[in-house]
């Protein structure tokens, strides 16, 4: 039998089987417990581990949350095998920069013998979901992750993915992982306590994929986009629409674990990364890509085809979300600039960046016209100067 030489031995390409689950209820703990109860995988009469995460923010805002979900858990002992306390971390930036909390998780995971069937369900913010979703991503190679947002930012856009990171070195999710959640469950309760401010932050993400996927999606946020921002009941479908874009756009867009140049979900973001850490997040990350999707748009109609009226229509659209903001940290345009580099090299080979052809027409580029970027950036500072106090 002749074996192959070294050089001879062929390239193999192999794909792997993932299932995304992504669940809408109205009250995870009351009433829809079940949604929850039949997530969970009792193989062979063995009920699994389960250990809950908690955002402090959410906590504060909910506090007979954890009595619920206490609640929950003693009236279905035949699914939910529960290990230790419930754990509470700190909400927004604060759990993803610190990266000692990512040791603390790995402990009390350890600690609690969670192995690759137990479930770490985590309830939260996209920080929150990020930072938890990390840990669990490299513990045991992966434990089960269920992930319950409580943002409309995550509902719609973050808490869909596959991404869990921290920040390090000053830069946005610089320590991350691709991994699949085991399920994904929209809750609407645990939204309703957020302040108009965090509420109004998620629909930044779902202009954005509206502009990348579909004009008519466009339509239907730019015509509710006063009602949406007044939390009325046009709110709630252009949440779950926006997460079915996402969700389409990972299991069918043929590059969930961005192999490929573009982040095409990432439009308005080389900016909105870098506005953050620069405002040392003083702007919410829906603000900062509001910010980001502006300035794009702009820079679109004067660098590509999209029309100045379209992109007209989209500021004016963030702007009746009450999401077309100032800040300082815009203004300084060189060290803004730098986030270009670093999108670039957080991917990978050379700069690709989406840019709006028309609305839900993306095209990719892989230069920036720094004069007319300036020039858009200005654009977007005249237009909501004077209209609205800045961050």
């Amino acid at each position: 039998m002749n074996l192959p030489t070294e050089n001879e031995m062929p390239d193999v390409s192999f794909a792997v089987e993932f299932t995304h689950r992504l669940r809408f209820t109205h009250d995870l703990f009351g009433r829809d417990a079940h949604t929850l109860i039949d997530l969970l995988d009792v193989a062979e009469g063995q009920v699994p581990k389960v250990q809950f995460w908690l955002d402090e923010q959410v906590s504060l805002a909910n506090p007979e949350l954890k009595h619920r979900i206490q609640r929950f858990c003693a009236r279905h002992p035949e699914a939910v095998q529960v290990t230790g306390n419930i754990q509470v971390v700190p909400g927004g930036e604060d759990v993803k920069n610190d990266i000692h909390i990512i040791e603390r998780m790995l402990k009390c995971f350890n600690h609690a013998d969670l192995d690759r069937r137990s479930y770490v369900i985590v309830i939260g913010g996209g920080a929150v979901l990020d930072a938890v979703g990390f840990a669990v991503a490299i513990a045991h190679r992966g434990l089960r992750l269920i992930r319950v947002p409580t943002t409309t930012l995550g509902q719609g856009d973050s808490g869909i993915g596959v991404k869990n990171s921290i920040n390090l070195f000053q830069k946005k999710n610089w320590v991350g992982t691709f991994a699949v959640p085991w399920a994904v469950i929209n809750d609407r309760k645990l939204v309703e306590t957020l302040s108009d401010r965090d509420f109004c932050c998620g629909f930044s993400e779902a202009v954005k994929v509206s502009l990348l996927k579909s004009s008519t999606f466009f339509e239907h946020i730019d015509r509710d986009a006063s009602a949406i921002r007044q939390r009325n009941a046009e709110a709630w479908p252009v949440i779950a629409e926006s997460a079915q874009w996402h969700l389409r756009h990972i299991t069918a867009g043929g590059d969930p674990f961005e192999m490929l140049e573009a982040r095409p979900l990432d439009y308005g973001h080389w900016s909105a990364h870098k506005l953050e850490t620069m405002s040392n997040f003083e702007l919410r990350h829906g603000e900062a890509v509001a910010i980001g999707v502006a300035v794009d748009t702009i820079y679109s109609s004067l660098a590509h085809g999209l029309s100045s009226e379209d992109a007209d229509r989209v500021l004016d659209c963030l702007d009746r979300l009450g999401l077309l903001l100032d800040h300082p940290a815009l203004r300084r345009t060189d060290e803004l600039f730098s986030g270009l580099e670093e999108f670039r090299q957080h991917l990978g080979g050379r700069l690709t960046v989406t840019m709006l052809d028309g609305i839900g027409q993306p095209i990719d580029v892989h230069s920036i016209d720094h004069d007319l970027m300036r020039l858009a950036i200005s654009q977007v500072v005249e237009r909501v100067s004077g209209s609205r106090s800045m961050i």
